[in-house]
């Protein structure tokens, strides 16, 4: 049975999210449709763009994507914080950076004096925009009807382009959000249309590494990327909980281990996070393969897992052995 949103999203529980959408139709997002001929590999940057220009109005900040052929992966945090903090102006600016807004935002906009009736009604409207701001279903939701509506036009064509709601995994602590980043950053290679992380093309992971080694090509107007914050305490902490050299020797080992080319393949040293996180070789390259599929809708402590589920009532999780893996300790 399809669980309720509130059940699979719940900040109190996590900030971090794993989310996928695929197309229906046999709608492509890049590449060449083999039945058509088209090729819609242009449609791969309308999703990181829209991503990025997203992620720059809402609370929410992007710490690893990857676009496929006929899906793609985000991880997500919320900035509960950053919209607790959001002034009425600040909402009211963000939210009509996206939709219309109101009248009545428009006069406050402008400095005009508001009848009581309408101090009540903007008071109302910036409550539920500003929850929205730190909202990943809206999120989606606008990042979704707009891809929809612009290869619906291309396409000459109306109707459903995405294949239902999206999916999302709640990711509940280092362990799990490392693993999923890893295995969306490593997607085109898994799939084999990569052969290493700066061809990767359309995902995060080769983007971080353009911004450290071309610094110049950086879009300056639009929100980084979630950044690594390895070195601040657990209390002064917001990024990513690591150090992005140790991340990316990481995934460099990780990725070489996956290739189907390069079956096999053994490292002459374990990468440093492995060895500080205590876990197996095999359990970690696993993970990097099949994420998706060793759980539902969380990954984390077996314990955290359990409990997330009694929260709204659920009696059964996937995953048991696999978090296990994960969490040696």
């Amino acid at each position: 049975m399809t669980s309720a949103r509130r059940q699979l999203i719940d900040v109190e529980s996590t900030p971090f999210y794993h989310v996928i959408n695929r197309c229906v139709r046999r709608a492509f997002l890049c590449g060449e449709d083999a039945l058509s001929g088209r090729s819609y590999e242009h449609r791969r940057g309308w999703i990181v763009d829209k991503i990025r220009q997203l992620s720059s109005i809402f609370c929410i900040d992007v710490c690893a994507y990857a676009v496929m052929s006929n899906h793609y992966h985000l991880v997500l945090k919320i900035d509960l914080a950053a919209q607790q903090s959001l002034s009425p102006f600040e909402v009211i600016e963000r939210w009509t950076g996206l939709f219309s807004g109101n009248p009545v935002a428009a006069k406050f906009l402008k400095g005009d004096s508001l009848s009581e009736g309408e101090r009540i009604l903007l008071d109302t409207l910036i409550s539920d925009w500003q929850e929205r701001l730190g909202s990943i279903s809206w999120f989606m939701r606008c990042l979704n009807e707009n891809i929809a509506r612009k290869a619906n036009r291309e396409d000459g064509c109306k109707g459903v382009f995405w294949e239902g709601r999206f999916k999302s995994q709640a990711l509940l602590d280092e362990q799990a959000l490392l693993a999923c980043m890893m295995y969306v950053d490593l997607n085109p290679i898994r799939a084999g249309i990569a052969d290493s992380l700066q061809t990767s093309d359309y995902t995060s992971i080769q983007e971080r590494i353009e911004e450290v080694t071309e610094p110049a090509t950086a879009n300056a107007s639009l929100k980084p990327l979630l950044q690594f914050d390895g070195a601040a305490t657990a209390a002064e902490q917001s990024g990513i909980p690591f150090h992005f050299a140790d991340y990316l020797e990481l995934i460099d080992w990780t990725g070489r281990a996956v290739r189907e080319d390069k079956r096999g393949f053994i490292a002459s040293t374990r990468p440093k996070l492995l060895l500080e996180l205590g876990i197996s070789d095999d359990a970690w390259i696993t993970s990097a393969k099949e994420f998706r599929r060793q759980y539902s809708g969380m990954s984390g402590r077996w314990d955290a897992m359990c409990a997330m589920k009694a929260k709204y009532g659920g009696k059964w999780c996937r995953g048991k052995q696999q978090s296990q893996a994960i969490h040696p300790h």
